[in-house]
């Protein structure tokens, strides 16, 4: 009891000085008597007084902006020597509370939230921190680093994918530009009039691994929707990370994602240029295996399914922990249902009509299989075709109107044409010769 009285005696005084230094203007005195009253209470261990000491002195009238600021860093210093949660909770309860509103100590709101998040997240609250984090919207902060601002915004994509709030996690990933990872990380000198960027704490990661950790949340993303050609392009980014090519302990497992995500992808021309522009990658010679698999693919020739799957089964089974865990059964039925688009774009090419029968038998299915794959390729469409039921006949010809035939008309007389001048050319040439050759 001797010893409060002695406390509230030693802060009353600090805080009459602390007045007349505001009253007078002076900065840095007042920063100095009010950083001196938080240090007593630390000292002493008194958290209540502590708590009640910040709320008071940054609601004194007139109270210095450079004050406030210099206390909200200097307590947040007090925060990893708390004796308990409780206490831990309360101190940051009391500094967010002070520093809301105010833009100078915007950052070090920031850090307080982030901080309290993660502990109701260690508690098993994970919608209290993510609503928590949704709370700051650090994007405005022109003072903050750059890689800090990034940290932040993918814990808030990364506790939205952890409550399975997809659309949530969508929004705020979209305020991150891939751009950003690959723009110059030098910190330029503020000119003359610019706000100073402060530097990020040392437990910020740096660029190219928030490259890396953006892509793996966006992955756990578009792995919710089976999106398997977007899911390849975020593997494909990491791959081209210096620390990942450099390494190929890191490279090889993120190649092989790639080619099975490439198999797994509905065929459209991104999918293709990926495929072609995986195909020519030298490092695909070190796993042999995948690059004969991305080879059938491109390969005009319909695809045995059970070969495939007796070749590749092992590889696949290997993989499916690694492909995210939500794919499974489902991947290995996307792989087959690949296998026969192939293997029907590949019967489009090399016929103009066929029978359905002999269409299902090219490609190991039932005719209502057969059909139903061909009706959903032509609903989306990756091609043309028509299916006449009653005489059982797929025509893949499209329809040509009147103008198409007479073009298709006059570029075969051209080339008729063309053939006739050098067959007369050429007739012309040899008797030409012929009858040199009797004159000599």
């Amino acid at each position: 009891m001797e010893g409060g009285g002695s406390l509230d005696a030693q802060i009353e005084s600090l805080l009459n000085v602390e007045k007349q230094m505001r009253l007078n203007g002076d900065v840095s005195s007042t920063k100095k008597a009010a950083i001196d009253i938080l240090q007593l209470c630390f000292e002493r261990r008194d958290w209540k007084t502590l708590n009640d000491q910040i709320v008071v002195l940054s609601k004194r009238r007139g109270q210095l902006k450079q004050a406030v600021t210099a206390m909200v860093q200097q307590a947040m210093q007090y925060i990893d020597q708390t004796p308990d949660i409780e206490t831990k909770i309360e101190l940051i309860k009391t500094l967010n509370s002070v520093s809301a509103g105010k833009i100078y100590v915007e950052i070090e709101r920031a850090r307080l939230i982030k901080r309290l998040a993660k502990i109701k997240e260690e508690q098993g609250q994970i919608a209290e921190a993510a609503d928590l984090m949704q709370e700051i919207a650090v994007e405005t902060f022109g003072a903050m680093a750059k890689t800090e601002k990034i940290a932040f915004i993918l814990e808030q994509v990364r506790l939205c994918l952890d409550r399975q709030d997809y659309v949530r996690a969508q929004i705020l990933s979209r305020k991150i530009s891939p751009r950003v990872f690959d723009a110059d990380t030098k910190v330029k000198k503020p000119k003359e009039g610019e706000s100073i960027v402060e530097e990020a704490p040392a437990d910020i990661p740096s660029l190219p691994e928030l490259k890396r950790i953006y892509y793996e949340l966006m992955i756990r993303y578009y792995s919710h929707n089976n999106d398997y050609l977007e899911i390849c392009r975020c593997y494909k980014s990491i791959y081209e990370i210096p620390s990942v090519k450099e390494d190929p302990a890191k490279w090889i497992p993120v190649l092989r994602k790639i080619c099975w995500y490439l198999v797994l992808a509905p065929h459209d021309p991104m999918q293709s240029s990926l495929l072609n522009s995986t195909l020519d990658d030298k490092n695909l010679s070190e796993i042999p295996h995948f690059r004969s698999l991305l080879k059938q693919l491109i390969t005009m020739e319909v695809i045995q399914w059970t070969g495939l799957w007796n070749t590749f089964k092992d590889e696949f089974e290997n993989e499916k922990n690694m492909l995210g865990g939500a794919l499974g059964d489902k991947a290995a039925d996307d792989l087959k249902e690949r296998v026969i688009e192939h293997n029907i774009l590949v019967v489009s090419k090399y016929y103009a009509r066929i029978t359905v029968k002999r269409l299902a038998e090219l490609l190991c299915l039932t005719v209502e299989e057969a059909e139903k794959h061909l009706s959903e390729m032509v609903v989306s469409k990756a091609l043309v075709a028509k299916i006449d039921r009653p005489m059982g006949i797929v025509c893949f010809e499209t329809t040509k109107d009147s103008n198409d035939i007479l073009n298709s008309w006059a570029t075969n007389l051209e080339k008729l044409l063309d053939l006739v001048e050098k067959s007369c050319h050429q007739i012309h040439k040899e008797t030409m010769v012929h009858k040199a050759a009797l004159q000599v």
